[in-house]
């Protein structure tokens, strides 16, 4: 029996031979398969917390934007508000000069311009708010990825502070000049237009855009300067003048300011923002058009159809509706207005794309 048992393994021995290198070339590819597919697994949860946690700190980035342009708002109120002081003007005609008619003209230029300037503003407050903090957060969320391999932060506090006062030329210098250059247009346009003449929305709607016209594409033959050159100072500031003696710091804030202009100078940014006015100067209007709708009692007496398109009230009238807006527009309390300005589709993956693109390693090789 043993004898006729180690005669067939000796025959069949190549076959044993060649059957346990395979069974045992089985074994040793399944572990190495079971291997790479741990390592790949782990490698895909790696990235699933990753971008987890990069989707999470943008999130929370994007509610620090909201809660950043409301805070901001009244501020930018008071500069207006200041530089145009209508108040001071209805003050005068309480007390019935000799020249009323003259304070009613210069009240008529101040309110649209105002207005107008308000809505302008405010738009760019929010893009600009927008890029700023999602490169800040972009940068924070790669300092607190990197910050165990002992690399030098690229957003430290005192970084973040000198380059987010950079808003300031918006509340200072350029809403001086937008207002300059607002101003102008809305005497252009209106400056001819009596104050007992009657308009309708129509007519409001048409004056604005006559308005938006002469300041985003010039007039008088005059070249318009860009809406981002209000947002940002020249490069030339006094910050990057210094020829020397520049800290390190002062470097890696004027490489966050020029990383901003290349924003502003983009198309996607030009368009975010034509977005955003035309939805602001639509909104405003909406709030003026509340103004034009009769009562009940009115439609019933004159037995008109309660359509907007049929009202008409005098300029005069007109006045004080547009001048009160800017508490609207310009108000920390979250309105319709801003609202509408902050939940904009185009906003959103604009602020995506901005943080996107700064929270990934290879900024750092920049």
């Amino acid at each position: 029996m043993l004898t006729s048992t180690w005669g067939f393994l000796k025959r069949h021995k190549r076959k044993f031979i060649f059957a346990g290198a395979f069974v045992g070339g089985v074994y040793l590819l399944g572990k190495l398969a079971q291997r790479k597919i741990r390592e790949i697994q782990e490698r895909e949860a790696a990235e699933y917390i990753a971008q987890a946690r990069r989707q999470f700190h943008f999130e929370s980035n994007q509610r620090t934007c909201n809660m950043t342009v409301l805070s901001m708002l009244p501020t930018l109120r008071e500069a207006i508000v200041h530089h145009l002081n209508s108040e001071s003007l209805t003050t005068l005609l309480r007390s019935k000069p000799t020249n009323k008619l003259e304070i009613w003209e210069d009240l008529k230029i101040i309110s649209f311009t105002r207005s107008t300037v308000a809505v302008y503003s405010t738009c760019m407050l929010v893009v600009l708010l927008r890029i700023q903090l999602n490169i800040i957060g972009g940068y924070l969320y790669l300092d607190n990825s990197i910050s165990k391999n002992g690399t030098n932060p690229q957003a430290p506090p005192e970084v973040q502070q000198q380059y987010l006062s950079s808003i300031q030329h918006l509340l200072g210098d350029g809403l001086v000049e937008l207002m300059t250059v607002v101003k102008q247009a809305v005497q252009d346009v209106l400056g001819g237009v009596s104050l007992k003449q009657s308009l309708s929305l129509r007519d409001l709607e048409q004056y604005f855009h006559q308005i938006r016209t002469h300041v985003e594409e010039g007039y008088r033959g005059l070249t318009p300067k860009p809406l981002s050159w209000y947002m940002m100072p020249d490069e030339e500031t006094t910050l990057a003048a210094q020829a020397c003696g520049l800290t390190e710091k002062d470097v890696a804030t004027i490489k966050l300011l020029n990383e901003t202009r290349d924003m502003l100078e983009s198309p996607d940014f030009k368009t975010v923002l034509s977005t955003c006015l035309q939805r602001g100067f639509s909104r405003f209007l909406d709030n003026i058009a509340e103004f034009f709708r009769p009562s009940q009692v009115d439609s019933a007496h004159t037995g008109a159809p309660d359509s907007l398109s049929h009202v008409r009230l005098p300029l005069a009238k007109i006045i004080p509706i547009v001048n009160g807006q800017i508490h609207s527009i310009c108000s920390e309390i979250p309105s319709h207005f801003v609202q509408d300005l902050l939940m904009i589709e185009q906003v959103k993956e604009f602020a995506a794309n901005v943080y996107e693109a700064f929270s990934h390693p290879h900024e750092l090789e920049k």
